[in-house]
């Protein structure tokens, strides 16, 4: 009997979480999640609460494009979540604090400080944004780190996760900084105008932002991801991971199988993405985040987005955060986060 109710509540969890994704794709179940082993474990542990509502904030870009999915089917007044997104991160950080957000899709690093200036009130649940650095030129034959040498290399993000990276690559490849130069520009758009200009400079832009360069500037080519780079010099051969999904500590303890079962949820948004890229690309678009088609090759060619929890959600984190602190100590809050940071159910 007892053996029976187990098996009656997962089959229960399981049609759940079908039903919430089933107007995003109409491919197999099995083709959207991970190995049937992990799931079956984690669906054991989730679960919908009865009278919940999860309230999840996301960064517009990578972060939130895995989402849409989950948000499309996401309807009615008895819906498990309520989804709104940002344009920075300084906008949901203080409702993380003040508990007027339980789960947020944020950068690695800024999910490091957080922890940090909460005394463990956040912890990370899975990585949800990977490789999203890419170079890009006007010359094919970059095709390396080594390539950058000698010339103008235009982007964005001066002190943030992209200069951070550049930096260590660099110091990791023996290049130091006065064998380039390197200007920041505001905006991804401003980057595209002075390659416009300057045939023989570099850039290095994010997704969707490098594929909407391209789609401008048909010359351009995209030479290849830092990633390439990256996982030379990561001893675990482990991804960048460049964006994190947060919980509530309190949150997650009151409600583990909510936790859980979002988990589970947002692997299932991904995998429904990644299967039917032109209807998640309309998705991505209603929900302003880019246009539907520059969404959807992005999904189709470069595949930003991961929903990686677990011990490998660990393993990716711990060894951006290390490079982070290797660079500047200050990105992480000052000192790598201890155990509690990582969330494994």
């Amino acid at each position: 009997m007892k053996h029976t109710k187990r098996m009656l509540a997962v089959l229960l969890a399981a049609a759940l979480s079908l039903s919430l994704l089933a107007g995003c794709s109409s491919g197999e179940e099995e083709n959207r999640t991970g190995t049937e082993a992990e799931d079956t474990q984690q669906t054991v542990q989730a679960g919908y609460e009865d009278g919940l509502t999860t309230r999840v904030a996301a960064l517009k870009g990578p972060t939130a494009m895995g989402l849409v999915c989950l948000m499309q089917d996401n309807q009615g007044e008895d819906a498990p979540y309520q989804f709104d997104l940002y344009t920075s991160g300084d906008e949901i950080v203080p409702l993380l604090a003040q508990g007027e957000v339980d789960i947020a899709l944020i950068p690695t690093n800024l999910a490091a400080t957080l922890y940090q200036r909460t005394e463990g009130g956040v912890q990370v649940l899975d990585v949800n944004a990977g490789n999203v650095l890419y170079v890009v030129s006007h010359e094919d034959s970059l095709t390396d780190l080594s390539g950058l040498v000698g010339k103008t290399v235009y982007m964005t993000g001066k002190g943030t996760s992209p200069d951070w990276t550049l930096q260590y690559l660099m110091q990791k490849s023996g290049i130091s900084e006065d064998e380039l130069t390197i200007e920041f520009k505001s905006e991804a758009a401003e980057v595209v105008s002075a390659l416009a200009q300057d045939s023989k400079a570099a850039g290095i832009l994010p997704q969707p932002f490098a594929t909407v360069a391209m789609m401008q500037d048909q010359e351009l080519a995209l030479n290849f991801p830092l990633e390439n780079a990256w996982k030379e010099y990561s001893p675990d051969g482990s991804g960048i991971a460049t964006g994190v999904t947060v919980v509530r500590t309190e949150f997650a303890e009151v409600h583990p199988a909510a936790v859980a079962q979002f988990v589970l949820d947002h692997q299932q948004s991904v995998a429904a993405a990644q299967e039917d890229p032109a209807q998640a690309g309309q998705l991505i678009e209603e929900n302003g985040i880019v246009n539907a088609s520059v969404a959807q090759q992005v999904i189709e060619y470069f595949n930003p987005m991961v929903a990686v929890s677990g011990e490998q959600m660990q393993t990716w984190v711990a060894g951006y955060l290390e490079m982070l602190y290797e660079v500047a100590p200050d990105a992480v809050g000052g000192q790598l986060p201890d155990e509690g940071f990582y969330y494994l159910g």
